[in-house]
């Protein structure tokens, strides 16, 4: 039994020195990490920084139209294919002008016919005019009697008449013929302005019905210069303007940028799911067709810019009695360095003093504890705060700096 205990005491005593090790390496561990953390390097460089209000919208041309039919009937033809350029006044479809071509025919057949039964007035109005002067004459001498004259009067009256209501009928049918005509010329349907073939509508030998409304047939459109159409929210919405410098990148290419300025802000807004949208309208050249009708693109509107600045991370600036300031790396550990800012962004801050290029400041501690933020300061000089909310001399971003 005594050997049994003293066993028992042995294993006890063993426990509890491999716990008190134990312990003794977790502190000395952690206090080691403690005293020297690792800390993030940022070196300070040189570049631009930028306040912008992102929005997202998508492409559209900036001139276009919808080429629609006049007329009823079968289309014959399509001249142009989806992507072909066209110039104003070329051939692009033509419809069965049968009918067209009957009714100017017959139009001008009536008209020649009016024409001729004029002639033919003319030709008894004359005859009619000879009688009359001819009955004066005989009765002055009393060889006729006043009806035969007054008959004679009437008759040229009567033609007179005739002459107009015929004049008047010719002048009916001649418009109508004009109107017959360019219902023809409808027949065949030409580009009204220069640019590309971006739709096409209907089929050859497909039937269109004009009588309701104008069947639409292909959209043509102008793609050297196409129009962004942006929507901001009303919050934002306030900070554009006409003239405003924007840039924008596409879906398919986010890291080419396209610049440019604000056009117009359309003041009637819309309201999608509760949220009151404006849109903002920006043209852009589109050189060497890389953008396209209806690409998506991510939007920025520049409200503030500095470039060829010094910048750092606003994570790296500290907070004193003295202003602004940041741990700076020297060749005998760190120091604490003021600094003088220019604009900032949520993510960035210019430095106008205090810093050169290539120097390196602390932007933050990997896993950091209080211990390890108190000994960076306490090794700086100085005790160390967070980053001015407000920042020195500069502005906020909005939606993030870039």
């Amino acid at each position: 039994m005594k050997l049994f205990r003293n066993k028992r005491t042995l294993v006890q005593v063993s426990v509890v020195v491999v716990i008190a090790l134990l312990t003794l390496l977790l502190v000395h561990y952690f206090t080691r990490n403690s005293d020297n953390p690792e800390y993030i390097w940022h070196t300070v460089e040189r570049g631009s920084i930028e306040n912008v209000i992102a929005a997202s919208g998508s492409l559209e041309p900036k001139d276009y139209v919808e080429v629609g039919a006049q007329v009823s009937g079968q289309l014959e033809s399509l001249a142009v294919d989806v992507g072909d350029v066209v110039k104003r006044g070329q051939l692009l479809a033509e419809i069965d002008a049968t009918v067209f071509e009957t009714n100017v025919m017959s139009a001008e057949a009536s008209l020649e016919n009016k024409r001729a039964q004029l002639e033919k007035l003319y030709a008894e109005q004359h005859l009619a005019e000879e009688r009359l002067e001819r009955n004066r004459n005989l009765f002055a001498q009393n060889a006729i009697s006043q009806d035969t004259l007054t008959a004679s009067e009437t008759d040229v009256k009567g033609l007179t008449a005739d002459i107009r209501a015929m004049q008047a009928q010719i002048k009916a049918d001649s418009a109508s013929l004009d109107g017959d005509k360019a219902t023809l010329n409808y027949a065949k349907i030409y580009a009204p302005m220069d640019g590309t073939v971006v739709s096409i509508a209907v089929r050859e030998g497909q039937t269109l019905n004009a009588n309701q409304s104008a069947p639409l047939i292909m959209k043509i459109a102008d793609l050297s210069v196409l129009t962004l159409r942006t929507e901001v929210s009303e919050a934002d919405v306030t900070q554009i303007y006409a003239g405003m410098p924007v840039y924008f990148s596409t879906l398919g290419a986010p890291d080419k940028r396209w610049y440019s300025t604000v056009r117009q802000v359309l003041p009637t807004p819309e309201v999608v799911n509760d949220v009151v949208l404006y849109q903002v309208l920006i043209d852009i050249e589109n050189k060497g067709s890389r953008l396209m009708d209806s690409m998506t693109a991510q939007v920025f509107f520049i409200e503030a810019q500095a470039e060829d600045v010094l910048t750092i991370p606003t994570g790296a600036l500290r907070r004193g009695p003295k202003g602004p300031s940041v741990i700076k790396q020297t060749a005998e550990g760190s120091e604490r360095v003021a600094v003088k800012l220019g604009m900032r962004t949520r993510t960035q801050v210019a430095v106008t003093s205090g810093l050169s290029e290539g120097d390196k400041v602390v932007a933050g501690i990997r896993n950091p504890d209080s211990s390890a933020t108190s000994n960076i300061d306490r090794r700086a000089g100085n005790t160390m705060g967070g980053p001015p909310p407000g920042g020195g001399g500069g502005g906020g971003g909005r939606r993030g700096g870039f």
